[in-house]
């Protein structure tokens, strides 16, 4: 249920009912499922429902204004564009230094197998940072979490971009992975993880034709930067646990201070324990159905994450793209090919475009399907029932993966290699859009 909807003022109470035993205040999901139809609750239950007077709210608003589900639609709205700029920012810098392997190869005098090197470290330190991140957020705070760790990933972003030599280039480079992936522990809403790795080499690929290696880095510096200015401005501090009656609910006082992390701290009795807010993922990935389904995102994702990174060396090999030497393919794979200097960063229009087909797609897939299995179940809703989506990503996953593959080993039309990779990004997404 989107808690970005108003909701029409009723008492405060946990959803109990004769019809099912559902508890809608916290995070643990009832065996038999969420009741979200009102109609098949009690008729002396009362509860707080969205804009069209029939959905349940889950979990329900409290009373009290510093509950960010009672803030207003802008603030909503405001916090939603923020945090999804700052989703946006770890893949974009990360598959930008894909695009720039061969001119670093060239400046530093070593291979752009080696400069690969610091690809790797630092795609890797953008899976981990959100995970720390999500750990931290739950002892010390999101907002102040997301703020320190977007201070430290500016000032990376711009010592990779201003580093003289690999080994000063390295540090940086996956050091700004680590700080820069903490917004991705957060991912509200998919598509600005999904959609940023491709615009990053999209844009890449003209600034080279013309433009140092550095500039990528220094554009995305300067998002960093700008990203951060937008938290200190209008982040907030969007914990809040309906257990706790109002009254003993952390005072909101001042700002600057919940961005610092200092009003946290002193309510940090109020919330998890260190060695809780620790084992928090480790208990959510214990659970087989949670574990199941990160398996096959995992799967999924580590080819959106390999090609992604190695795809610039692909096309340079096969078809000349890439080359900052000349800007442009080589004019014997232009002759053969029929390419045009642009082609290079347009490549990457494919999984854009399918990236953006998908989140209108998927987006009313997965609430078909809610909807389906809330009309089969007589109101209730388990989440697990969005998970049939697969079955409909599964054949653009498979078709896309299989073609890209003997589209590169067998050096067919760069046209085909782009379907293959326009198909994967299309499955990828319409299962992730939920």
């Amino acid at each position: 249920m989107d808690p970005n909807h108003s909701v029409e003022k009723a008492p405060r109470m946990i959803i109990r009912s004769t019809t099912a035993n559902v508890e809608a205040s916290n995070t643990e999901v009832p065996q038999d499922g969420y009741i979200l139809d009102a109609t098949q609750l009690a008729p002396d239950v009362s509860v707080k429902l969205a804009h069209d007077g029939q959905t349940v709210l889950i979990p329900q608003p409290s009373d009290d204004p510093d509950d960010p589900l009672n803030w207003s639609q802008t603030k909503k709205h405001i916090l939603l564009a923020v945090v999804c700029a700052c989703t946006f920012l770890p893949d974009y810098g990360s598959v930008t230094g894909a695009i720039t392997l061969i001119p670093q190869a060239a400046e530093y005098g070593i291979t752009p197998d080696e400069v690969n090197h610091s690809q790797s470290g630092n795609q890797f330190m953008v899976g981990a940072g959100g995970v720390v991140a999500v750990m931290f957020s739950a002892y010390f705070g999101r907002l102040p979490v997301l703020f320190w760790f977007m201070v430290v990933a500016t000032a990376t972003a711009a010592g990779q971009a201003g580093s003289h030599g690999f080994n000063g280039f390295f540090v940086p480079r996956v050091l700004n992975g680590f700080f820069a992936g903490a917004a991705q522990g957060i991912n509200i809403w998919q598509a600005s993880v999904i959609l940023s790795p491709y615009l990053g080499p999209l844009l890449a690929s003209f600034m080279l034709t013309r433009l140092s290696w550095r500039w990528p880095f220094w554009i995305y510096t300067i998002e960093t930067g700008l990203c951060l200015l937008a938290v200190i401005i209008w982040g907030d501090e969007t914990y809040y646990d309906r257990r706790l009656p109002e009254e003993k609910q952390p005072l909101r006082e001042s700002h600057l201070l919940r961005l610092l992390g200092v009003e946290q701290w002193c309510s940090r009795h109020l919330r998890n324990g260190f060695l809780e807010a620790m084992m928090r993922p480790l208990r959510t990935i214990s659970r087989p159905v949670v574990l199941l389904a990160n398996f096959y995102y995992m799967c999924t994702f580590a080819w959106v994450v390999g090609i992604n990174a190695t795809l610039a060396l692909f096309l340079t090999s096969l078809y000349g793209f890439g080359p900052k030497q000349t800007g442009m393919p080589s004019p014997t794979l232009l002759s053969k090919h029929k390419l045009t200097t642009n082609y290079p960063g347009l490549f990457f229009l494919a999984p854009i475009l399918a990236t953006i087909l998908a989140e209108a797609a998927g987006h009313h897939l997965h609430d078909f399907l809610a909807r389906l299995s809330i009309r089969r179940h007589r109101g209730r809703l388990e989440p697990e029932a969005r998970l049939t989506v697969i079955y409909t990503a599964l054949p653009f996953l498979l078709a896309g993966l299989v073609l890209l593959g003997f589209a590169l080993d067998r050096g067919w039309h760069y046209m085909l290699a782009a379907l293959a990779w326009g198909l994967y990004v299309f499955g990828t997404m319409v299962v992730s859009v939920g």
